[in-house]
């Protein structure tokens, strides 16, 4: 099955009742109800998806000296896109998670996941957002 995620950034500022009287509920130009949206198409087949709540999340790499790190992020809102090639994983820090939908169709799956606008957020790699006070303070230079 294919599968692809989208991420919305929602926009507390939007009014639904500005909505409701002038633009027949639909968001409107100067009433946008996200800020931006990401959308990710996976490349392979995907036979399953599990959902993980409040799990964490290990980010490492290089330092630009050299140094090798290894953090693990706490408190993830994570999916894990199985399929016979490989595992993927997507998602979120629960502090900064909205809501979520999975809708499956006979040959598609789709993901959405709504963040929350109010508090900042690092993306260190496609599919992972990060709430910035969960962040690991030594990578941030």
């Amino acid at each position: 099955m294919n599968c692809r995620i989208h991420f919305f950034l929602l926009n507390e500022d939007f009014s639904i009742e500005h909505a409701e009287a002038h633009h027949g509920g639909e968001e409107s130009e100067s009433n946008m109800k996200y800020e931006w949206e990401d959308e990710l198409k996976i490349t392979t087949s995907i036979d399953d998806i599990v959902e993980h709540e409040k799990t964490v999340y290990p980010i490492q790499g290089t330092m630009p000296e050299g140094e090798a790190f290894h953090f693990d992020i706490e408190n993830m809102r994570l999916f894990e896109l199985k399929s016979d090639e490989s595992n993927t994983l997507v998602g979120c820090s629960e502090s900064i998670l909205d809501s979520f939908e999975i809708e499956e169709k006979e040959d598609e799956t789709v993901i959405r996941i709504y963040l929350k606008d109010y508090e900042p957020m690092s993306n260190p790699v496609p599919g992972i957002y990060i709430a910035s006070q969960e962040f690991p303070k030594e990578l941030v230079r």
